[in-house]
Parts: C-alpha cells; sequence; structure tokens
C-alpha cells in the first residue's frame, strides 16, 4: 500500500477516533482498526473489555454484514470456533473455485469455565474477511454471552442517529473508496 495511503487512514482512523463517535464509552465491543478500503482484505479484531457486569463471557457470536466475505476465523487457546455458513443465492467465483455457500455467523466459545473472559479482563476475537467494494460504513451485530446474563452488541443508528445515541451499539467500520485497483 503506498505511503499516501497509509497515511490517509492513519489520519482517518484518528479522525474517527478523535470524533467520539465510536470511544470505548459508547461501545463496549469495538473493531480496533474502524476504517479500512472497500474490497480490501480486513483484520476485523474485536475488542472486548468487560463482561456482563461481575459475570465473565462465555461466548462472542459475530454476524458477518452483507458483501463481507471469505471470513476465517483465528483459533484461539481455551476456545472452540463454530462457523455457521448461508447458501448464497447466485454463486460465485473465487480464485478459479466455484462458491455456493458463505460464513453469515463465527462463534467463539469457552471450553470450561476456567477459560471464559473474566468481567474486569479484557481480551480480542479475530478473523479475517473480504470487504465490500462499496464504500460506506458497515455493522459488526456481535452478541456477548456470559455466564449470568447476555449483552446482545446489535443496534444500527438510523438515518440521522448518532451512534453514541444507542445503548448497545453494533461495531462499526467506515469503507473508505477503495485504493487503486483489488488488494487481497
Amino acid at each position: 500500500m503506498p505511503s499516501n495511503t497509509l497515511k490517509f487512514v492513519a489520519i482517518s482512523a484518528l479522525l474517527v477516533s478523535a470524533s467520539g463517535l465510536f470511544s470505548p464509552a459508547n461501545a463496549h465491543i469495538t473493531l480496533e482498526y474502524q476504517v479500512a478500503h472497500a474490497g480490501s482484505s480486513y483484520k476485523a479484531t474485536f475488542r472486548v473489555g468487560h463482561g456482563c457486569g461481575e459475570s465473565p463471557t462465555r461466548e462472542i457470536a459475530v454476524t458477518l454484514p452483507a458483501g463481507v466475505d471469505g471470513a476465517k476465523p483465528m483459533p484461539k487457546p481455551g476456545w472452540t470456533v463454530a462457523i455457521e455458513r448461508e447458501k448464497l443465492a447466485q454463486p460465485r467465483s473465487d480464485h478459479g473455485k466455484t462458491v455456493t455457500e458463505e460464513v453469515r455467523r463465527i462463534r467463539w466459545s469457552a471450553k470450561t469455565p476456567a477459560d471464559a473472559l473474566p468481567g474486569n479482563f479484557y481480551d480480542e476475537f479475530v478473523l479475517q474477511a473480504l470487504l465490500p467494494s462499496q464504500a460506506g460504513t458497515i455493522y459488526w451485530p456481535v452478541e456477548q454471552i456470559c455466564e449470568q446474563g447476555r449483552m446482545d452488541w446489535t443496534e444500527v443508528p438510523a438515518a440521522g442517529q448518532k451512534p453514541h445515541d444507542l445503548k448497545s451499539p453494533a461495531a462499526a467500520l467506515d469503507l473508505l473508496p477503495a485504493a487503486g485497483g483489488h488488494s487481497h
């Protein structure tokens, strides 16, 4: 990626962070990098800053936004990974192979109570995927299931509504126009 593109992405990320729209105080499961180029390969790192009160987190489930393809979760020691797929209405081609179904949901579950994320600890859950080719904002609904209770970070702002007005906002990713050609 050219250095001017990296500078643009870095400045954009700083501006989004400085605006307070996606600060950790406003959204409790956030993406580490909240700006990316449309059509690019993206490493989505979901930051989990707390449990459900004092109750430890035993499961994180991420629903992929429409147009996000080829998702692959990163294994996590002490956690199992389940991948839910759905049939595509129209098969697509990927590196010469026909793809008839796509990952739509990824779920990490603690193997034992000792593996669960304590309520006062922080952790990250990671996947890699190809982003939609259209610029704009996409939202990643995340369910956080604890030993006692749950938090569904699934709210998407309506037109004209600010994300910090939401009680349980979905993690947001701003897609900038593609950076000169296909990056994969």
